[in-house]
């Protein structure tokens, strides 16, 4: 009898396990699609920075690295949540165009526009029904930080067609959640994850 009973505890206890591993399924499949969208968004951004400074856009050109660098963190933060739900990523092969910069910056907004949008608000929802509170948070870091990489781009290229050279020469971007700053001096800590300024990593003189 005793047999029988720690049988049948087992049997509860793989069916639970497994029931876990299922609940999570779709956002283990969102955080791999989202390392792979921000690994490539960051090769992409440091192709579009080479390309700005190639134009004598140089601002534009730090603004780039500074955005590529954000993205690359947004990426290492969904994959070590995938480590913590002992998931591995593959591989990443980039796979973009690099045009002008005002093409460049054309297709970063409409990149950004697709992730702060629809991409992220979906994620978050998913990892909310499947109760992934990391997923939740990464996923936020990097929802919030696209929307001001969005509005960077989007006065970019403004400034490019009104022909204007007045761009950000300073950006600073949050070594832990991504968050991005164009300002000479950003405030004390991250508004999105409290992280001290003094980590901050400077992008441009």
């Amino acid at each position: 009898m005793k047999k029988m009973m720690l049988i049948c505890l087992a049997l509860v206890f793989s069916a639970g396990q497994l029931l876990v591993a299922r609940g999570t399924d779709k956002t283990i499949e969102n955080l791999k699609a989202a390392f792979k969208g921000e690994s490539t968004a960051s090769a992409k951004y440091a192709a579009f920075a080479a390309q700005a400074k190639k134009e004598g856009l140089s601002a534009i050109g730090t603004m780039f690295e500074a955005t590529s660098k954000a993205e690359q963190i947004h990426a290492a933060n969904h994959q070590t949540v995938l480590g913590k739900m002992g998931q591995k990523t593959d591989p990443v092969k980039p796979e973009f165009a690099v045009k002008t910069t005002k093409e460049n910056l054309q297709d970063a907004i409409s990149g950004e526009t697709y992730e702060m949008t629809t991409m992220y608000p979906g994620f978050i929802a998913t990892a909310k029904d499947e109760d992934v509170a990391a997923a939740s948070k990464s996923f936020r870091w990097a929802m919030d930080t696209e929307k001001k990489h969005q509005l960077m781009y989007q006065n970019a290229l403004n400034g490019l067609n009104a022909q204007k050279n007045t761009f950000p020469k300073v950006y600073w971007v949050c070594p832990k959640c991504g968050n991005t700053y164009d300002v000479a001096k950003p405030e004390a800590s991250c508004a999105f994850c409290s992280t001290k300024s003094q980590t901050f990593i400077r992008f441009g003189k």
